[in-house]
């Protein structure tokens, strides 16, 4: 099957046509169509004005899916008009001056497949040692070259890559398409909404807000695991999470309806990246007979994983994704490349899990953030698609924008597979030859350069898992014990927990429902198989399959009191668990079918027994969990889980068996078997070829086109929510899951230029590994936080407080979670964990809210002063709104993480680095100090990069790096943000045309403009 959507291509000719239908008062939104059929060619349509549109029959993507070719005679005298008109525009906008290699591809059989921009034909000798990732950058910058938004220079900087890359070049990159996910896709609506408000205010057409790219939100965050090894859990956490997030849906449905160009995919679906990687990803776009590579950027940082398929795809945050939704290019520093070989292959009880664990921590100790990182070599002949997309899913992990699989014949079988059409997949090829992007490993190999190189033996690679508090401490499983005594014994940190040796062997007893039972330091009490890593590989699910069959038949049981559950990425998952007969071990061993969606990894763990609970915190116990995710820092899995271990779904299976981490699976017995005698992990672990036979006679094409047949159709649930129709929101302001938020509210079309910092207080000093989990948690609500406070004080009962992440569409409640994680570490506390600090001026020590709310009434501004990786992990743009709305103006850290140093430039909140072997401690700063900034009062005087004086009120004063990378970003700066920049472009762009009877007037307009 495959989704064509119709049309998105953003050559000059139609920014032209975009701009003249709104002078003409023709809708500028371009819808999409769906196609099934196995020819990909388009079936063309034009959305006309928004109530036109709207009185069609629309599902949530917009259409009706289940006939496409249906709408042809609804619209079709419409869009004869529009075509017509179309074509009258095409001769008045300017040409492409790449024109000269716009070609036609051939089909074998007589006939085109479309045209494309041909990169041979340029005969330019540089791009044939282009890295393949490199070569999408150079199309997209070709086949958008306007010498406007996209220059000729643009594209002369990427052909000479090899000597501009070092020189951190600034390009623009224009996007295929969008990706989101429910937590971070409900705040970029809220935002499309709210911006909408705005235009209309200031007098423009707030249907100007529309994507004209195609935007693709799957809903997966939402679920939780409320009910766990229970036949019925899947039904019983879905019931629960409509419950909970009802108005959420309902909202999502609404934006699916008013703004065109966007498919939501309903809840019970599976999870994003799963859904892109089988569904959603096109590899190749036909779109109106013009072919071109995919591409995609993500709200999720794992966005990566389609990188595994061949399209390039990463995670920003979610006002940049915002932007370029709506037409905006991506501004980026042009990356440096690491060449990454593989040869060998894995040997016999090595996982992908273990092989991505390995790769982690390689890359992140050479040092790759900011970097794509391409894998070539032999081996990779060896490694099947769900292999390379297992380590694409974890770039964030290892710091890299991308890790990236170029396409060859693996992945023309996997899409073969996953029910793409045998036509769809010739047209694949033979345009990814054409272009010189396919790598046929059957012919010779072109040396191509990169910026570094890495090689791994895959033959190298050993079980292993990482933890107990980072994806990158990879621990080899032979070691795992010896680990966890030295965790236990060492210092608080990242790998220590300060347990005194006394302590130790300490024996928590308890009943369990009747049940006699007990923990001790190391004790698993969550097992998951969970996230978009693992469940999307049939290899590591059915290889849990095998141990919980091997064990059922030796006679072991997991422990009741552990909480084991089983969240598969999509609903194919199942249908091969099925057909393979392996499900019935996993759910006798308590692994049943929770939902389908994110669940543990994202720490959507729900409730622990409350025996169990009392059990850890009355004894002070370490606490285990060992999950298939890909994060496990501090408080994310569970609040009661201080150590959390990343492991494939067979060894998750195993350790749940054993019950603890603190085992030698080499030399001891996992339990005893019902003969009696002692089971080891040995006994319970399948070899490859026993996996590989279960995967080729279990995971069949049919499985996949009836799973996304099925997901157009929506769940009952999902159907049943009624919507208005209205493109503008009616805000309620009584509801605390959606409110309007104030980014735009007094916004006028005078940008407000730059802004340095006055005698700054210190909101919170921080030391290094402050990841968006600590400056906005997704987790449950604490009881007695000030958004506990807000929420109790609006009616909102404890137990409907949901988690902070689907409550991410309420300003209110983020800015009261902004830095609440339980275990956050500020230096001002003195060793104390939690989300406080101390208000400077008072000595007093409160909520991070409350003393920001301090600090905002008494108009002080406030910095906050970290370490290294400050922003690490997800790509989350309430780390960066929330600092915002708690009036933050900078922050001042070693290093950042990419994507969150870009979300803080888009709120208008200035990153500062501290100079090489420099930081608050080398420098002898407490925090107790005031700081100022010093920043030129015109933007034109700020360069990217460039150095900044910091001075304090005690007479230090130290220089910083100002971290605006590009002078796109010194743009967003003095606009205040990314997204008040967006508006007051597309008001220019409209002209004076669109001045009506809103705040802006036509003296503004024209003085905007000059």
């Amino acid at each position: 099957m495959q989704i064509v959507y119709s049309p998105t291509t953003s050559s000059s000719s139609l920014s032209l046509l975009r701009a003249a239908t709104t002078r003409l008062g023709l809708s500028s939104s371009l819808s999409r169509t769906p196609s099934f059929h196995s020819s990909p060619s388009l079936i063309k349509y034009r959305s006309l004005s928004s109530a036109a549109f709207r009185s069609l029959r629309r599902w949530s993507h917009g259409v009706d899916w289940r006939s496409p070719v249906s709408l042809r005679a609804q619209i079709g005298s419409e869009v004869s008009v529009v075509e017509r008109f179309q074509r009258k525009i095409a001769t008045m906008a300017s040409e492409n001056p790449f024109k000269g290699i716009f070609t036609s591809l051939p089909k074998p059989g007589g006939g085109e497949f479309g045209k494309y921009y041909s990169l041979p034909d340029l005969n330019d000798p540089r791009i044939d040692k282009l890295p393949y990732s490199i070569k999408i950058l150079l199309e997209s910058a070709i086949r958008n070259c306007d010498n406007f938004q996209v220059t000729k220079a643009d594209v002369e900087k990427i052909i000479d890559w090899e000597n501009s890359s070092p020189k951190l070049v600034e390009i623009p990159f224009k996007t295929a398409r969008v990706l989101l996910q429910d937590f971070t896709g409900v705040p970029a609506v809220v935002d499309l909404a709210c911006m909408r408000d705005a235009m209309n205010r200031l007098g423009g057409d707030s249907n100007k807000i529309n994507p004209l790219v195609p935007v693709d939100l799957v809903i997966d965050h939402s679920v939780q695991v409320d009910v766990a090894r229970h036949e019925n859990a899947v039904q019983a956490n879905m019931e629960y999470e409509f419950q909970r997030n009802k108005e959420r849906f309902a909202f999502l449905k609404w934006g699916s309806t008013a703004f065109h160009n966007m498919l939501v995919v309903p809840p019970g679906s599976g999870i994003v990246h799963q859904v892109n990687l089988e569904y959603l990803g096109r590899v190749v776009f036909n779109t109106d007979g013009i072919l071109y590579p995919d591409s995609v950027v993500g709200t999720d940082s794992h966005t990566t994983m389609i990188d595994g398929l061949g399209v390039a795809g990463w995670g920003v945050g979610g006002i940049e994704a915002e932007a370029a939704m709506l037409g905006q290019p991506m501004s980026m520093v042009l990356p440096g490349v690491v060449g990454f070989k593989l040869s060998g292959k894995l040997r016999n009880g090595v996982t992908a899990t273990d092989l991505v664990l390995t790769v982690t921590q390689m890359l992140r100790k050479h040092g790759v953030v900011g970097k794509f990182v391409e894998f070539y070599g032999e081996g990779m002949a060896k490694l099947s698609l769900a292999d390379r997309a297992t380590i694409a899913n974890m770039s964030p992990e290892y710091g890299a924008t991308m890790g990236f699989f170029p396409v060859d014949h693996v992945t023309l079988q996997y899409l073969k597979l996953t029910g793409r059409s045998d036509e769809t997949v010739a047209m694949i090829e033979a345009y990814l030859r054409a272009n010189n992007m396919f790598v046929d490993y059957n012919e010779p190999q072109l040396e191509r350069v990169y910026s570094s190189y890495l090689e791994l033996d895959l033959e190298s690679v050993e079980p292993c898992i990482s933890g107990p508090k980072r994806p990158h401490d990879r621990v080899p499983l032979k070691d795992m014990k010896v680990d966890w005594r030295s965790c236990l014994d060492n210092k608080v940190g990242f790998k220590g927990f300060g347990v005194p040796k006394e302590e130790q062997e300490k024996v928590a007893k308890f009943s369990f429902h009747g049940q006699q039972a007990e923990l001790k330091h190391g004790s698993v009490v969550i097992a998951a198989i969970t996230s978009c890593t693992n469940t999307s590989n049939p290899s590591v699910m059915l290889g849990a399959g095998l141990v919980a069959k091997k064990a059922c038949e030796l006679g072991l049981e997991v422990k009741p009191w552990i909480k084991t559950s089983l969240a598969p990425g999509s609903g194919v998952v199942t249908k091969y668990l099925l057909q393979s007969g392996l499900n019935k071990y996993l759910d006798q061993q308590g692994f049943q079918i929770v939902g389908y969606g994110c669940t543990t990894c994202i720490g959507n763990s729900g409730d622990l027994d409350e025996s169990v609970s009392s059990a850890i915190t009355n004894n002070d116990i370490i606490a285990a969990a060992v999950l298939s995710g890909n994060r496990n820092f501090e408080g994310r899995v569970h609040p009661l889980t201080r150590a959390n271990y990343l492991a494939s779904p067979p060894l998750v299976v195993a350790y749940a068996l054993a019950g603890t981490v603190n085992i030698d699976f080499e030399k001891e017995p996992i339990g005893t078997g019902k003969d009696g005698k002692s089971v080891y992990f040995r006994d319970i672990w399948p070899s490859n070829e026993e996996i590989a036979e279960v995967v080729q006679s279990s995971v069949l094409p049919d499985m996949f086109k009836s799973t996304y047949e099925a997901i157009t159709k929506g769940k009952p649930m999902w159907n049943a929510l009624s919507v208005p129709s209205a493109s503008l929101y009616a805000w309620d302001s009584n509801s605390t899951y959606i409110h309007e938020p104030p980014y735009f509210k007094d916004m006028t079309m005078h940008p407000p230029g730059p802004h340095g910092v006055k005698n700054a207080y210190c909101l919170l000093n921080f030391g290094d590994s402050i990841t968006t989990d600590h400056i906005s948690p997704a987790g449950s609500i604490h009881k007695d936080s000030p958004a506990a406070k807000y929420l109790l004080d609006r009616g909102v009962d404890r137990k409907d407080f949901n988690s902070y992440g689907s409550r991410r569409g309420n300003d209110e409640v983020m800015a009261r979670g902004t830095f609440a994680n339980i275990r956050i570490v500020n230096k001002f506390l003195n060793g104390e964990v939690g989300p406080k600090t101390i208000h400077i001026p008072t000595g007093e020590k409160l909520y991070v809210f409350d003393a920001a709310m301090r600090y905002k009434a008494a108009g002080e501004p406030t910095i906050v002063v970290a370490g290294a990786e400050y922003g690490s992990g997800s790509s989350r743009d309430w780390a960066a709104k929330g600092p915002m709305l708690l009036g933050v103006k900078a922050v001042i850290a070693k290093s950042f993480e990419r994507i969150h140093r870009s979300n803080l430039v888009g709120m208008g909140i200035i990153p500062l680095c501290f100079k090489p072997g420099q930081d608050a401690d080398t420098l002898g700063l407490t925090g107790h100090e005031r700081y100022t900034i010093d920043l030129p009062s015109k933007v034109s005087e700020i360069r990217p990069g460039q150095d900044i004086v910091v001075t304090t009120d005690t007479g230090k004063s130290f220089t910083c790096t100002l971290r605006f990378d590009t002078e796109v970003e010194l743009s967003y700066f003095d606009h205040g943000g990314i997204l008040p920049y967006v508006i007051r472009n597309l008001i220019k762009q409209i002209g004076l045309n669109c001045v009506g009877e809103g705040t802006l007037g036509k003296q503004e307009l024209l003085s905007s403009s000059a």
